[in-house]
């Protein structure tokens, strides 16, 4: 169970990538994230959190762009894997980092493909902007939850 949050912040990459850091790098910045419970320092770092959460909500912009890559393509998905598995390895306890990040990037390729799936029949009956925007909800919602229960079991 220690590594749940691990996988589930890894479905989250799946629809969007910078979520998942950007998420756990705010949280650790504002102490939602105990850093006494291994979370590491330098996801503290107030340019980390600025960073990760503009970069956040330019893909959210960007995705709904005609021109904007299918999240499976193979430079997406090496980002999509470096993201979930800091993000990952940030909400694993101490001595299962490497499972934790290892977890939550082998999820994020899966949950892109799927996620994509869903996408792409969402559009054809809603369009790009509005099903973009529902994803967007889903995907900030549910990193919020994963961060909100990781925060009370390190508690």
């Amino acid at each position: 169970m220690a590594l749940i949050h691990s996988v589930l912040m890894g479905a989250v990459g799946g629809m969007r990538a910078m979520t998942p850091l950007a998420a756990i790098a705010n949280a650790t910045r504002t102490g939602v994230l105990p850093r006494r419970r291994g979370t590491p320092r330098w996801l503290a770092a107030g340019w980390l959190s600025a960073a990760a959460g503009a970069l956040a909500l330019a893909e959210m912009a960007g995705d709904k762009m005609r021109t904007a890559p299918d999240r499976t393509v193979v430079p997406g998905l090496l980002g999509r894997c470096a993201t979930t598995a800091i993000a990952g390895a940030a909400l694993a306890p101490p001595r299962q980092r490497k499972t934790g990040a290892v977890l939550a990037a082998a999820t994020s390729i899966g949950a892109a493909f799927a996620t994509l799936a869903l996408r792409r029949r969402a559009m054809r009956r809603h369009g790009q902007v509005r099903s973009g925007a529902v994803e967007d909800a889903i995907t900030a919602a549910a990193a919020a939850l994963v961060v909100a229960a990781a925060a009370r079991a390190r508690r």
